[in-house]
């Protein structure tokens, strides 16, 4: 582990796994509407909502994906590591109140530039709403020493 509690690019190992959990509450859904400027009525209106093909209000997809970030930044590799991209699917909506739990393993080690490949699954229950893959660079007693 680094100062920061989190894991050191050397620290890593393929298969490493890690989880977080958020429940994506009323509050969250405003607050990201305000902070993103996004404020389709899919997620904020529920009557409108009820006519879409969800039946009702859903979270916006980039927020149940920012638990993503949530999981790196504290569990893998932690703290101090940097995001270098994201690719995402979204495979189901996520609801007010429900329960994400996302998932980052370590898919691959990019030893000459100390990068990490990450598989990052999103779910609700039993139920993937996203998966996707992410390439971060983590910290390094390597680079400490320098």
């Amino acid at each position: 582990m680094n100062p920061l509690n989190g894991y050191d690019y050397e620290d890593l190992q393929l298969g490493m796994s890690e989880s977080f959990v958020k429940t994506i509450t009323e509050t969250d859904i405003e607050l990201f509407a305000t902070a993103s400027g996004d404020n389709n009525a899919v997620h904020l209106d529920e009557e409108f909502a009820k006519t879409t093909p969800f039946g009702g209000r859903v979270a916006h997809g980039m927020l149940t994906a920012s638990v993503i970030s949530a999981a790196i930044a504290s569990r893998l590799p932690g703290p101090g590591s940097i995001y270098l991209g994201q690719n995402l699917r979204f495979k189901a909506p996520v609801r007010p109140g429900e329960t994400v739990q996302v998932t980052v393993t370590v898919t691959d080690l990019h030893p000459e530039k100390q990068r990490v490949a990450l598989s990052t699954v999103c779910t609700v229950q039993d139920r993937v709403v996203i998966e996707g893959d992410a390439l971060i660079l983590p910290t390094s007693a390597k680079r400490r020493k320098q």
